[in-house]
């Protein structure tokens, strides 16, 4: 055997190898992906569930406008409820993203901001970060009718005034998760998640049979 041939064997081996390799860590990412999963905002709440009608409640703003809580048929969108702190770390981290959030999505959805407290913290607030073209509402009852335990936390209601999906709401990607979770008719990314773990796949099927 000539020594051209051996090493174009070798090679085609090298090849195979490299490609059983790539297929396998293919697979791996995969599975890796699944377990690590963005976890999505936790939907702590013991006063609404996913599914009921939204508490209505109509409320007046700190520009003495009135605004419609749970009332999304009138205007065929839904509303996106964002309780919110001055005193929050978080929540001042996360006004960009929700500001974008709102623009992006207002096709659909309207961002109604909420919280309580002394009213001139508040618009003291509001001219900090620019928040004048949303709703802002302060009442302690609003916080209590939906639950609210820690902020910042945010309630999701859909077109038809049911809540869509809720949680607490740490970063962008979790106020991300409730609009996927609203689109994909789920109470959270979590419930998403340990559903599609609970289906059987095909392989697990093809064993059974």
């Amino acid at each position: 055997m000539s020594l051209l041939l051996i090493s174009n064997l070798f090679l085609w081996i090298v090849v195979l190898v490299m490609a059983f390799v790539i297929y396998a860590l293919t697979r791996q990412i995969g599975v890796l992906y699944e377990r690590v999963a963005p976890a999505g905002a936790l939907a702590v709440n013991q006063n609404i569930e996913v599914g009921q009608i939204a508490p209505a409640m109509s409320l007046q703003t700190l520009t003495s406008q009135m605004v419609q809580i749970g009332d999304s048929k009138k205007s065929g969108k839904s509303q996106l409820i964002f309780w919110l702190s001055p005193d929050c770390p978080i929540c001042k981290t996360l006004v960009p993203a929700l500001k974008t959030a709102a623009k992006a999505e207002s096709d659909w959805v309207d961002l109604v901001l909420a919280s309580d407290g002394m009213e001139l913290d508040h618009k003291s607030y509001v001219n900090r970060f620019g928040l004048e073209r949303f709703p802002y509402v302060i009442s302690e009852l609003l916080g209590k009718r939906y639950g609210v335990a820690k902020l910042p936390y945010a309630v999701l209601i859909d077109e038809q005034g049911k809540v869509a999906s809720m949680g607490i709401i740490n970063s962008r990607e979790h106020l991300d998760s409730l609009f996927e979770a609203k689109e994909r008719k789920v109470g959270s990314i979590q419930d998403y998640l340990s559903k599609k773990n609970a289906e059987p796949k095909m392989t697990d099927l093809a064993e059974v049979e």
